[in-house]
């Protein structure tokens, strides 16, 4: 045994010593501008909230972006690869709450953190293009964005529902309300109407549902998602007159107007209902406690249409009846009911039981009249009833005089000439998208560019004073947001007349701080939002990568906002990201005994292969493997595995177990196969260098390895563009073991065809393991270039034509052994060749054949008489 045999990859001293050799030849920073003399890619991995510590989570993610940016840049592209820190937002108030740490100071520690782990990791980031959110030098430049959007009219200040806590004096999100009550403090929530700032997303809202089918490169249930979201609907418009009024109802509504997918179904209308917050609703809880009770009720419900979906359908009845445009004699009773939302629609809409579920659900609840107005395929017209399921699909029109007999389709189209031709309705396309109201009542914000006048309103911050950056001095001893409670910051001279004014407190959405970034690294350092000649020609991202839980919100908006910055001369491109890929989350086994969870480190193994915890010797309970997660401590800290398996063994694992979309199973046993893997290639490379170190040119033999390396390299190439890191990983194996296998032999000759089979590992594995990459590279070309300057392979087509091909030997079809022949061999060759197989033979001995069939380079069967 010799000393290579044995060789050993030191990570702990050859990972730092391969990324300073990198970073001293700045081999990963972008040109400022894409050289026009090869192809750009612009690779990026959704940029990570600093919380402090990256979770394998992460490092699965921002592996798949550095396999492509590596795999990209080995072919000759110009490669934009940055980072950066999405570091605004909530968590770091309330760690200064609780911990009496300015949020700044929280969130740059966390910072450096965070990126001493990315470093350590050896992902080939340019550093230098590195932005935080929470520095002025970006949100300065945000600001500005947000003012010249303005100019455009793209900005609107407006009174919305929000949901709002009454203890922590500020709105919450949807997703910050649990059962009614706030996520924080656990006060029941209010739904309040605040005046609010809007970006007008609404106003794109075609070209954004149109861009959708330009982006084949995306996930198609990402696309379907957004479509959704966005939520075409093409409907009416109708006026429901509003009758006989109780004694003493004042108002000035004489209607109430409702949008509907189905003016079809109109003359199936049983009732009328309004959301909690229309004028009308608040007009008759005035002044009936039984209303007001149910509309205090409502507001305690999230604003958020999953919310509402989920909860019970529950109304109360107004009094008020309105009469049917298409019946004028008929009216129908209006309900305050929880399903109904003031901002979607008008925020009324008419129940029609017979072709809505939740309608017919909702009659049946309070005995409301059920109307069969849509006649479903096989059911005759003089029996059919409405049972337990709507009939909300399609069919034929019945008791709906003049529509009678028509389908819903040509119903829909006349009974809105017929409201059109009325005066009382107009045929319109609805969507679901709403303007996005970005004010959040933080300070760890982006500080919203606007001053406040008496005299002269909302009035913007001049540009030549900007940034508005937010005060050092705050305090978080009361609730609310510190802004308003700071002696001195808010208050400024308006810009306009100089009288004083009063600052916005308000400070920016977090989803703003994220919809430009991917701009903002295309030239981080310029005095301006983007230097527009190098946005135009690094964007849109070429591959984005981030989890699926970012599908709709982060996304779209980020689509908008580059629609936006186009508008306002920003940009040329109008979408920020032609290919996407949303990667699989990491699962792990949670574990606890009657205390508690225990993390992973906190188990052990017995020999009789039970689990207990290792202080104590006791039994665990095992649980399912499920998300990694804080809450349930069933997280593997990525700095714990490098310091003790390495950073490429990090990544090799990650990268290697299932497809990159799917979710995957950390575990022990999976790590430590990735460790032994990189020592045993560690050990075959350097094998190879010492054997085959003298020349070897004109060596001729080892031809089934050469074969076997170049079909590796199309293969690992082929993966790697198909975004299949984990087959790639497969192939390389297979390689492994062959040149194993051929290290072995003692065949003469084949020198030259071992070293191409290393080299080609040497190159191929980088994108995964860079520094065992550059480690092996160094022992078999201890003068050459480093991986990282060297050119992707390419594979030799000479060796990668079939020479053989393996057939199938059935008798009387049952497989019964096989054979190797030239491809499309002639048939009588393949057949005596088949015959002559030992163990065909045997069973073909003594037996009268009396049909050969031969299918080309698959099968020979025989069949023989009974």
């Amino acid at each position: 045994m010799n000393d290579q045999e044995t060789a050993t990859f030191d990570f702990a001293k050859a990972e730092p010593r391969w990324q300073e050799a990198w970073a001293r030849k700045r081999v990963f920073a972008a040109d400022d501008h894409p050289p026009t003399d090869r192809p750009k890619y612009y690779v990026l991995e959704m940029f990570p909230y600093p919380s402090g510590q990256l979770h394998m989570g992460h490092v699965r993610n921002y592996a798949l972006g550095d396999v492509v940016a590596r795999y990209k840049r080995a072919q000759g592209f110009s490669v934009l690869h940055p980072m950066g820190w999405d570091a605004f937002g909530l968590p770091a108030e309330n760690a200064a709450r609780e911990r009496g740490v300015h949020p700044g100071q929280w969130t740059m520690d966390n910072i450096a953190a965070m990126r001493g782990t990315l470093q350590r990791l050896g992902f080939s980031l340019d550093w230098d293009r590195e932005i935080a959110t929470c520095l002025p030098e970006y949100y300065g430049k945000q600001q500005k964005l947000f003012l010249d959007m303005w100019d455009k009219g793209l900005v609107e200040r407006k009174e919305s529902s929000v949901n709002w806590d009454p203890v922590d004096h500020t709105v919450l999100a949807n997703e910050q309300v649990v059962d009614g009550r706030g996520w924080r403090s656990g006060a029941l929530i209010e739904k309040k109407r605040l005046s609010q700032w809007f970006l007008r997303i609404t106003d794109f809202a075609q070209p954004l549902l149109d861009g959708l089918g330009a982006l084949d490169r995306w996930p198609a249930r990402v696309r379907v998602m957004q479509e959704r979201w966005i939520g075409r609907s093409e409907g009416a418009r109708v006026r429901f007159p509003l009758h006989g009024a109780p004694e003493g109802f004042d108002s000035d509504l004489d209607s109430v107007e409702v949008f509907t997918t189905r003016p079809d179904t109109l003359f199936g209308m049983s009732f009328l209902a309004i959301a909690a917050d229309h004028p009308l609703a608040a007009k008759v809880a005035s002044g009936n406690p039984e209303v007001r009770a149910f509309v205090e009720e409502c507001q305690r419900l999230g604003t958020s249409e999953e919310a509402i979906e989920i909860a019970e359908k529950r109304g109360v009845d107004t009094g008020l009846r309105v009469a049917n445009p298409f019946s004028p004699d008929e009216t129908s009773p209006v309900w305050i009911a929880n399903f109904v939302l003031m901002d979607y629609g008008t925020g009324a809409v008419f129940g029609c039981p017979c072709g809505d579920q939740r309608d017919l659900d909702f009659a049946r609840k309070y005995d409301l009249p059920i109307r069969p107005v849509i006649l479903p395929a096989g059911e005759e017209a003089a029996t059919f009833t409405v049972g337990k399921t709507a009939a909300s699909g399609d069919g034929t029109l019945i008791n709906s005089g003049f529509l009678d007999g028509l389908t819903t389709a040509d119903g829909k189209r006349k009974a809105i000439e017929r409201l059109e031709a009325m005066g009382v309705g107009r045929g319109v396309v609805n969507w679901r998208l709403r303007d996005w109201g970005i004010s959040r009542q933080r300070y760890w914000g982006c500080p919203i560019p606007v001053i406040h006048c008496e005299a002269c309103g909302a009035v913007p911050v001049p540009q030549d004073q900007l940034p508005v950056v937010l005060p050092e001095d705050v305090t978080f001893d009361r609730p609310g947001n510190p802004l308003d409670h700071h002696p001195t910051w808010k208050h400024a001279d308006c810009p306009n007349c100089g009288r004083p004014a009063r600052r916005e407190t308000d400070t920016f959405d977090t989803f703003v701080d994220s919809s430009w970034y991917f701009a903002r690294f295309t030239a981080p350092h310029a005095e301006t939002p983007t230097d527009p000649a190098a946005a135009n020609a690094w964007l849109p991202v070429d591959q984005y990568i981030g989890g699926i839980e970012h599908a709709i919100l982060h996304l779209l908006y980020a689509r908008f906002f580059t629609r936006a910055m186009h508008a306002t001369g920003h940009l040329d491109v109008d979408e920020p990201f032609a290919g996407l890929f949303t990667q699989g989350m990491i699962t792990h086994e949670s574990y606890r005994d009657e205390n508690g969870w225990l993390a992973p480190e906190d188990i052990e193994r017995t020999p009789q292969g039970t689990l207990v915890r290792r202080d104590n010797g006791v039994a665990v309970t095992v649980g399912r493997s499920e998300k990694m997660s804080k809450s349930k401590r069933n997280t593997v800290s990525p700095v714990a595995i490098i310091e003790r398996f390495g950073a490429d063994t990090a990544r090799w694992f990650v990268l290697s177990d299932s497809p990159p979309e799917r979710d995957m199973e950390w575990t022990e046993a999976g790590i430590a196969a990735s460790a032994r893997f990189g020592q045993r290639l560690f050990r075959l490379v350097a094998s190879v260098a010492a054997r085959d170190a003298a020349d070897s040119a004109h060596d001729t033999g080892g031809e089934d390895l050469r074969r076997m390396t170049h079909r590796t390299i199309a293969a690992v190439t082929e993966a790697l563009d198909g975004f299949s890191p984990n087959v790639a990983v497969a192939r390389l194996h297979e390689l492994t073991s062959a040149l194993a296998e051929a290290e072995k032999s003692d065949a003469s000759g084949m020198a030259a065809a071992r070293r191409e089979a290393a080299l080609t590992l040497c190159l191929l594995c980088a994108p995964m393991q860079p520094h065992l990459a550059e480690e092996m590279l160094s022992h078999l070309e201890p003068s050459g270039p480093m991986v990282v300057e060297r050119a992707w392979p390419v594979a030799d087509p000479q060796w990668l034509a079939v020479t053989r091909v393996t057939i199938g030997v059935q008798v009387m079809g049952k497989l019964r052994g096989t054979i190797e022949v030239a491809p499309d061999a002639p048939a009588n060759e393949v057949i005596a060749q088949a015959e002559a197989d030992p163990n065909v033979a045997r069973m073909l001995e003594g037996k009268r054949i009396v049909k050969k069939i031969h299918v080309p380079n698959r099968i020979v069967n025989f069949v023989i008489a009974g």
